[in-house]
């Protein structure tokens, strides 16, 4: 949904690409083993558990791509609408409830400037 080719897939780890951006997940089991147990990958899940903002080339842009994760299973949270702080956002979930972002700058008027 999100473009990534997947470049490994191994049991509880798989390993993701998108011009320039490389990025894995795995199961919190599998850390655990390699970090000795740490507390932080043995301990109950709470909450958000990481996010994804993602810089749309324009307002339109965030528009779209919102509605094409949407329409391929993502869960909106809030439509993109333009924000006070100049930026146009909307919020979607995935699968697992994480909640993620597409945001564009908008751009400046002349009465802005």
């Amino acid at each position: 949904m999100l473009g990534f080719n997947t470049v490994v897939e191994e049991g509880h780890y798989v390993e993701f690409k998108n011009d320039g951006v490389r990025f894995a997940i795995c199961a919190k089991s599998l850390m655990a083993d390699n970090t000795n147990d740490h507390y932080s990958f043995i301990e109950e899940r709470k909450g958000q558990a990481f996010e994804f903002n993602f810089q749309c080339e324009s307002p339109e842009a965030v528009r779209l791509i919102y509605g094409d994760f949407v329409s391929k299973g993502a869960i909106s949270i809030t439509e993109p609408m333009s924000m006070s702080w100049e930026h146009t956002t909307g919020s979607f979930a995935d699968p697992d409830g994480n909640i993620h972002s597409l945001f564009a700058v908008n751009p400046i008027t002349v009465e802005e400037e």
